[in-house]
Parts: C-alpha cells; sequence; structure tokens
C-alpha cells in the first residue's frame, strides 16, 4: 500500500524557501567534486518501513548513494536532512517525519525554525536494545551561531548568517 502524503505548500513563506536554496548551495559549493550530492526539496525517497511503503519529500538532503534511484525519486537513504518548520508542517516533521528517518537510520537530521533562526540538531544513536533513536546534540541560534555544523561533514562549514539570509 502506498503511504504518500501530501502537503499542501500554498500556504509556505517565500523565506522557508530561501532558507533551503541558502543551505543548498552553501553545501553545494563546498562539496560540487565529491561523490556526495546535495538536493533541495525536489527530490522524493521512497522507502519500506514497518512493512508500508513511505514517500518523503525532504527540504533539503545530503546523499552519498545517488545511483540508486529512479526519475526524481531515491530508493536508499541520505547521510543528513533537513526539514524547515512551516506552520502546516511543523507536527508533521517532528512527528511522523522525525520517526520515518529514524527508522530509516538517517545518521542527522536537522529542524530549522527560520522564525526564530534556530536550528536543532539531532543525531542518531541506538539504544540497550539497538533501537534506532534520535538524541538532541545542539541547538543553534544567533547566540551561538558559530556552532552550526554538519555533525557528520565536519569539512563543510555552514556560515549561521548566509544560511538565514532571508
Amino acid at each position: 500500500m502506498n503511504n504518500l502524503q501530501l502537503t499542501d505548500m500554498a500556504g509556505a513563506y517565500i523565506e522557508h524557501s530561501d532558507v533551503i536554496m541558502n543551505f543548498s548551495a552553501i553545501v553545494h559549493r563546498q562539496i560540487k567534486t565529491n561523490t556526495c550530492k546535495v538536493y533541495p526539496d525536489n527530490v522524493q525517497y521512497k522507502w519500506v518501513a514497518d512493512g508500508e511503503e513511505k514517500t518523503v519529500i525532504p527540504d533539503a538532503t545530503i546523499n552519498c548513494r545517488v545511483h540508486a534511484k529512479k526519475g526524481n525519486s531515491f530508493f536508499d537513504i541520505p547521510r543528513f536532512v533537513m526539514e524547515v518548520l512551516s506552520d502546516l508542517t511543523r507536527k508533521y516533521d517532528r512527528g511522523e517525519k522525525m520517526d520515518i528517518y529514524r527508522k530509516m537510520e538517517i545518521d542527522e537530521y536537522w529542524i530549522v525554525d527560520w522564525e526564530k533562526r534556530e536550528v536543532e540538531i539531532y543525531n542518531l544513536d541506538y539504544d540497550e536494545n539497538q533501537e534506532p533513536q534520535y538524541h538532541l546534540f545542539k541547538t543553534v541560534n544567533r547566540e551561538n551561531k558559530n556552532e552550526l555544523e554538519i555533525v557528520h561533514f565536519p569539512n563543510i562549514k555552514i556560515p549561521f548568517d548566509e544560511m538565514f539570509d532571508i
């Protein structure tokens, strides 16, 4: 059964897209000769989780397995996912979508609140039963903006003010 959840983004603010594009441009400049690639919110991922097919369209991903695709759909997992919160997606991004990413064992998950200019950085780890769990690594805002980093890609520098240049 296909469990495709479409979200009408007609009410999304331009700033939501600006953050995605800024992040993607920053990362692209730094990894364009690498085997990994950054993708903004125009690709989808199709996975099987809990016996059901799940289709998600993240706001941005860094994917190092770019050959497992058909059309605009990837079937393997990215190493990094970023979601930019909006009024319509806030609950989904923090709930079901985060749970899908956890079950697919995506190494790092960022939740970006463009209105607060804040980034929550989650890292994947495993509990005592070897179940994947996300743990909040840190929250970055204007006060500690120099700590913004992609944990699993330490050579990529993300200037906070450039990402939030909206």
